[in-house]
């Protein structure tokens, strides 16, 4: 099924990226994706996603290409029904959010509801294109808000956010009832992201008090406390790997120095990791050429946190 993506604006290429884990994509603009998708019901894993619809059609930026699509759609429902529309900044839509609104709800046979729409019917204006499509489902945002690391029983300053963590998993490809694996797992945060869609998890960590928080945040889930440059796990048996790697002179480490404990770790990560399968890897600075003597690198992309502060993230192969 052809769907219709609205994509949060708060990284330019992870949402896009994270689509692949439910379907093709094949046509992007900002915070706009269409994607061919088999099952549209496995996109209500996404995080960076806002709105998901099924994709009805597209065409240029203006008032008349928008009633000319609406006209050949000749869409009617007898349920009722509201008209909605996104301007994503820099579009060059040249008719207002209520003119669009108006335009569906004159163009589409049935009875419409502002207040209570059974379904949503939505334009999206961005950049150079006009997307159209009936809303499917939207992303409870909240669930995530909710699983907020300071609301957990356990808590250590500089974790990742639900959000982050979830889409770094979905960007690994991992599917429900897989293995996932983090061996620098600290109290949890990505794998819990990972456990609430149906993944297996394993973590590991050198720390015998990050294990234990972890214990505490999801409790009944599979965790050692091993080194990430040696861990007891057999050769080609994970079906992803999803790990923030280390950093700051807080960390216990038993490597030498952080350098080695980057390119043992990933040694370990290339031969736990089954063949054809993803590694996503989130570091503080650049380990480019670390990464590039254990796999091939598919993605690389930063997202800012703040000013002292940049995530690198690689996906690898």
């Amino acid at each position: 099924m052809k769907l219709l993506f609205e994509l949060s604006g708060e990284h330019p290429d992870l949402p896009v990226a994270e689509l692949e884990c439910v379907g093709t994509v094949l046509d992007t603009r900002a915070q706009v994706a269409v994607a061919e998708c088999p099952d549209p019901e496995a996109a209500g894993r996404l995080a960076l996603t806002h709105v998901v619809m099924e994709y009805l059609g597209e065409c240029e930026p203006t008032r008349e290409a928008f009633v000319g699509l609406l006209r050949d759609l000749a869409v009617t429902t007898e349920k009722p029904f509201a008209g909605r529309a996104k301007k994503v900044q820099g579009s060059r839509m040249d008719a207002s959010h209520l003119e669009l609104e108006r335009m569906i709800g004159g163009h589409i046979a049935g009875p419409v509801s502002l207040r209570e729409p059974v379904e949503e019917y939505r334009v999206v204006a961005s950049e150079d294109r006009c997307y159209f499509g009936r809303v499917l489902l939207r992303i409870d945002r909240g669930g995530f808000d909710f699983r907020n690391p300071m609301r957990r029983p356990f808590f250590h300053p500089g974790v990742m956010m639900p959000r982050m963590a979830r889409a770094l998993v979905n960007i690994s490809l991992v599917a429900p009832g897989e293995l996932v694996f983090d061996p620098f797992c600290g109290t949890g945060g990505i794998l819990l992201e990972a456990r609430e869609i149906g993944v297996r998890v394993l973590g590991s960590d050198f720390d015998p008090a990050m294990v234990a928080g972890y214990r505490q945040n999801l409790p009944g889930s599979e965790v050692m406390i091993a080194d990430a440059t040696a861990v007891p796990i057999c050769d080609h048996t994970l079906d992803a790997v999803v790990t923030d790697l280390p950093y700051g002179q807080s960390v216990r480490i038993r490597a030498e120095s952080m350098d080695r404990l980057y390119d043992g770790s990933l040694a370990e990560v290339r031969r736990i990791l089954r063949p054809g399968r993803r590694a996503v890897v989130v570091t503080h600075r650049d380990i480019t050429d670390i990464a590039a003597r254990h796999f091939t690198i598919l993605q690389e992309h930063e997202q800012r946190v703040h000013k002292s502060l940049t995530r690198r993230i690689l996906v690898l192969s």
